[in-house]
């Protein structure tokens, strides 16, 4: 296998990992404290790459700018951080496809908007943490996805032109990042995008399961 591209990046949550069931738990673990029922899995899923701020206004309708949505940030993310690889799991495909990149000898690393303390310990307990060339998370910067710089780091740290980098991701943010700073854009249509159509974001092209990523770069290689 011969590709264009001499690194891979991914998103991590609704891209490499399918973190909803875990983070839906902590979500409902905030319901349930206030004798509220748990939602279906289903009914929080699509909220799961907009992270806390997603996930507590599904569950409770409470916005970032509503009183009282501080504290309910850090009651969801004390649960989340107790409980983040118990249901976790990456996804169907993703650890064959990262074998074909390391035996093409192609450098693959996260880019994520999600925070180190929750990142890192969530890759560690799916031993992905060991297999990637670079991690950069929401707070290793002081700016995070669609701002470009995250990538750009990535790649700087990789020692590899973002123009043979592909960026691959299941939010709208993602595939703006990539655009602006200057590399393939892939969406992962597998993800947690089931309100949007990943077309309307005008990424390079679409993906529907892990698997298709390699004929993917390669066609983008021509």
């Amino acid at each position: 296998m011969t590709l264009r591209f001499r690194a891979v990046l991914f998103d991590l949550d609704g891209t490499l990992v399918d973190s909803a069931p875990d983070l839906a738990g902590a979500a409902n673990r905030l319901r349930i404290a206030r004798d509220l029922p748990p939602l279906p899995l289903a009914v929080l899923r699509p909220w799961a790459s907009h992270g806390a701020r997603g996930l507590i206004g599904a569950a409770l309708g409470v916005r970032p700018d509503d009183s009282g949505y501080a504290e309910l940030q850090r009651e969801f993310l004390d649960h989340y951080s107790g409980a983040l690889a118990v249901e976790s799991s990456v996804f169907a495909g993703v650890d064959a496809l990262l074998a074909q990149l390391e035996q093409a000898g192609v450098a693959w690393g996260v880019v994520t908007n999600k925070a180190t303390r929750f990142a890192l310990p969530l890759m560690t307990a799916l031993g992905l943490h060991a297999r990637a060339g670079v991690i950069v998370a929401g707070d290793t910067l002081t700016v995070a996805k669609p701002h470009p710089e995250p990538l750009l780091h990535a790649a700087s740290q990789l020692g590899i032109a973002a123009a043979d980098c592909a960026y691959i991701g299941d939010d709208e943010r993602d595939i703006v990042a990539g655009r602006a700073a200057g590399m393939a854009t892939i969406a992962a249509a597998y993800g947690y995008c089931s309100e949007t159509d990943p077309a309307e974001w005008k990424p390079d092209a679409i993906i529907r399961a892990p698997g298709e990523l390699i004929a993917a770069l390669a066609n983008l290689g021509h």
